[in-house]
């Protein structure tokens, strides 16, 4: 009976390469390494080059600490699993792990939607930029986006929190999330699935509307320049963002729908799209803007 109130789950390992775990975690320690210098370096950069002291960079800096932030809550847990076969995971580890995950996700997400407004105000709006996006505004914005994934996704562990566990504990990925840890309580979830889809299409779903909403604003800015090289060149400030859009949300859309239609996919792929998920934004993030940004680039020469 303990153990159904306060039960361990077991993590998921690479199915058919359990033997090459080993080898198979360094490639994944070299991604987390590249996240932390890229990241960390994103963050001296701005903060000791004055001229980046504005609103796009402070977005970034911000970017960069929540993806520190979400690697560091699930790589080094991974790693001490592949490498020192440490597959289990305690219950309020798991709950603490997956609010982190989704509430980090969720702020990052409403940064990706401030920096997509700070762009259509800076195209659409030049002369008011400066007077709307002030540091201060840009500050409550940070506090506000990290708020509101905290104050959505808060419930998700509490509703798991009273359920029975008492059936498999192996996970499907080597960390934990919702829907996951969800599927292996034998009791009625239905207000959990309920409230976590309403979550994530209020928080994720809504901010991905909302961000194609401000480009097509600033696409038909963009198309009311008569030259051609004008156009390029305003909407060439929009490049990095919207690679960086993409990075979040196409691993985040893929993981989904593994979770919702890949009941009979293999494990691995799985395992894989976990990995992607939490790595891929924070090795690119900091690349994409170290290539775009010139003021960047000079700064770590």
């Amino acid at each position: 009976n303990s153990s159904e109130l306060s039960p361990s789950f077991l993590l998921a390992s690479i199915p058919g390469l359990e033997a090459a775990q080993a080898w198979l975690a360094i490639p994944l320690c070299s991604a987390y390494v590249l996240a932390l210098l890229g990241n960390c370096a994103v963050l001296l950069v701005v903060r000791a080059e004055p001229s980046l002291h504005a609103p796009m960079y402070l977005f970034l800096c911000m970017l960069a600490t929540i993806d520190l932030a979400l690697a560091t809550a699930t790589v080094p847990r991974i790693l001490c699993f592949y490498w020192f076969g440490s597959r289990e995971i305690g219950f309020g580890a798991c709950l603490l792990q997956m609010f982190l995950i989704h509430a980090l996700s969720a702020a990052e997400s409403s940064v990706l939607l401030a920096m997509a407004v700070d762009r259509y105000v800076a195209i659409c709006h030049p002369l008011r930029h400066a007077a709307i996006l002030t540091n201060g505004a840009t500050a409550k914005v940070g506090l506000l986006a990290m708020a509101r994934g905290v104050l959505f996704f808060l419930p998700l562990p509490l509703l798991l929190l009273p359920l029975p566990f008492c059936g498999s504990r192996a996970l499907s990925h080597s960390f934990c999330l919702h829907q996951d840890v969800m599927n292996l309580a034998c009791a009625n979830t239905t207000p959990s699935v309920v409230y976590g889809l309403t979550a994530i299409l209020l928080v994720m779903g809504l901010d991905a509307v909302l961000i194609c909403l401000s480009y097509l604003l600033i696409l038909k800015a963009v198309l009311r320049l008569a030259a051609w090289r004008e156009r390029l060149k305003v909407f060439s400030t929009c490049i990095a963002h919207i690679c960086v859009v993409l990075a979040f949300y196409v691993p985040l859309i893929g993981l989904s729908v593994v979770h919702r239609f890949g009941k009979d996919l293999a494990p691995l792929v799985h395992v894989v799209m976990g990995n992607v998920y939490i790595l891929v934004p924070a090795v690119l993030n900091p690349i994409i803007y170290g290539v775009r940004t010139k003021q960047i680039q000079r700064r770590i020469l």
